[in-house]
């Protein structure tokens, strides 16, 4: 399977932290924001990744990425020339998907607990058909909603989808994780622009829904899931973040650690990493990791 980071937008309910850098690029307590759903990438054994953003954006990516071989992975970029909605990622990703599985994940959304990585693993094993989650929150009306008609350990049978209700049928989100499998790209192609002239990834669901293709996995209370999209919620992601760090002594979403941890990066090189950072606690992390 292969992994798609989409970093675009114009990140307009941020301003006027974003009038002049991407909000994928914004801090989130002691790391980029794009660290966050790259990790959940490589957690999910996902090594060759696409990072889609703004022509005047994708530089900067590069700059702080790079070829992604210092983590043991492999990086490409391609350009979203204007916001055209999240499934337009797909079809922009089509060269470099080739015959491959995908997952998508939106470069604000931030994952965090102890059962996630292998839900992941399993979820990126996917062949046939879709998997997304469903994660209960209080606001659903800011979200793509799901209902569904029965819930049996952490899976459903989800019954309807919404983009953005006005009165939401059930408080379950659908958060910006999508798996595939290759027949993603050749419906994302036939989908019709929204209202707002964009291609809506809801949209895409409600395919794999109608044809009974899609699967849906509920993230309950032993997993966090953080929209860090808004001056609010962008703050509390990085208390959520700075608690958890400070209490256990670990890192959330640290891919050098995580690089190591999954085998791609030899002890070594992580300490070589550690040691092209300045002195700071970021670095003495790295070189705390047995």
């Amino acid at each position: 399977m292969k992994g798609i980071i989409l970093v675009g937008g114009r990140g307009t309910r941020l301003h006027p932290l974003t009038l002049s850098v991407n909000k994928h690029l914004l801090p989130v307590f002691n790391k980029p924001m794009v660290y966050y759903p790259l990790s959940i990438l490589m957690l999910a054994g996902i090594r060759e990744i696409l990072i889609i953003s703004t022509p005047q954006d994708l530089r900067l990516f590069r700059q702080l990425l790079g070829d992604g071989s210092h983590w043991g992975l492999k990086f490409c970029y391609m350009e979203q020339e204007s916001p055209r909605g999240i499934a337009e990622a797909l079809i922009i990703a089509q060269d470099f998907v080739e015959v491959d599985p995908v997952c998508l994940v939106l470069g604000d959304n931030i994952f965090f607990g102890t059962t996630l990585p292998a839900r992941l693993r399993k979820a990126a094993k996917l062949q046939t058909g879709a998997i997304i989650f469903g994660y209960q929150v209080q606001d659903p009306e800011r979200y793509a909603v799901v209902t569904f008609e029965s819930t049996v350990e952490n899976s459903a049978r989800a019954i309807t989808l919404e983009e953005k209700p006005q009165n939401p049928k059930s408080k379950y989100a659908v958060p910006g994780l999508y798996f595939y499998d290759n027949n993603s790209i050749k419906m994302a192609k036939e989908l019709q622009p929204s209202a707002r002239g964009e291609l809506e990834i809801t949209d895409l669901n409600k395919r794999y829904l109608d044809q009974g293709l899609l699967q849906v996995e509920v993230l309950g209370r032993g997993i966090a899931w953080l929209d860090a999209g808004t001056h609010e919620s962008l703050l509390q992601a990085a208390h959520f973040i700075q608690t958890v760090e400070d209490r256990q002594g670990m890192m959330i979403s640290c891919p050098e650690e995580i690089a190591y941890r999954m085998g791609y990066i030899t002890r070594s090189q992580m300490s070589h990493l550690a040691e092209q950072m300045a002195d700071n606690a970021y670095a003495a992390y790295l070189r705390s990791l047995d």
